[in-house]
């Protein structure tokens, strides 16, 4: 039986990517959702917590949880902190990717869905990538009001992703979720395109 093709769902802080992952699950689609992996392998694994800690202290941890708070202040606004973080659970969210997947053979096609798809190098194993954008106002305020942050902690996060122009070139499908253009078509247009692929 043939594997089934690997599709990435990316988009922006605040795109809307998440609600874009529930209705192409509605239509049967598997989706992976590799940042809440990520979040689980900081909690579970007991070698990742073994390397965060050596990396970043023991205010990485509060408890058995991973301090988020802690970790995303530090990462955000150093790149180098980023990649040693991204170095460390992002081959544990592979490997778990992999076993996921093994259970999925029988499907046309899935979705990985992950925030950095591009800024990790991630995109050039994927078999096609849909890109969710959404105009950066609308983004600040949805992220604020989601998260509970000021505009300038939602700013340092965008601020280490790439630029939608710049995602669009190695996009293979957009979907616009401005909150006025109607979602549903969009998908399922995406949908068809990619099952006519499979």
């Amino acid at each position: 039986m043939s594997k089934p093709l690997v599709i990435g769902l990316t988009g922006g802080i605040g795109a809307g990517k998440s609600l874009v992952a529930k209705i192409f699950e509605s239509l049967g689609v598997p989706v992976f959702n590799a940042d809440l992996e990520g979040r689980e392998i900081l909690n579970s694994s007991a070698e990742v917590r073994k390397q965060i800690i050596d990396a970043f202290g023991e205010s990485a941890y509060s408890g058995s949880q991973a301090n988020r708070p802690f970790l995303a202040v530090r990462v955000f606004k150093d790149e180098a902190l980023r990649e040693k973080l991204n170095a460390i659970v992002h081959p544990a969210v592979a490997d778990a990717f992999d076993l996921w997947i093994s259970k999925s053979e029988s499907m046309p096609y899935v979705l990985k869905e992950a925030a950095i798809t591009f800024e990790t190098g991630l995109y050039k194993s994927l078999d096609g990538v849909i890109l969710v954008t959404a105009p950066k106002d609308v983004r600040i305020s949805r992220v604020m009001k989601r998260d509970g942050v000021t505009e300038n902690q939602v700013l340092d996060r965008m601020a280490a992703q790439w630029s939608d122009g710049d995602k669009l070139k190695l996009s293979d499908y957009q979907i616009d979720n401005d909150g006025k253009t109607l979602i549903i078509p969009q998908v399922l247009r995406i949908h068809d395109a990619i099952s006519q692929r499979a």
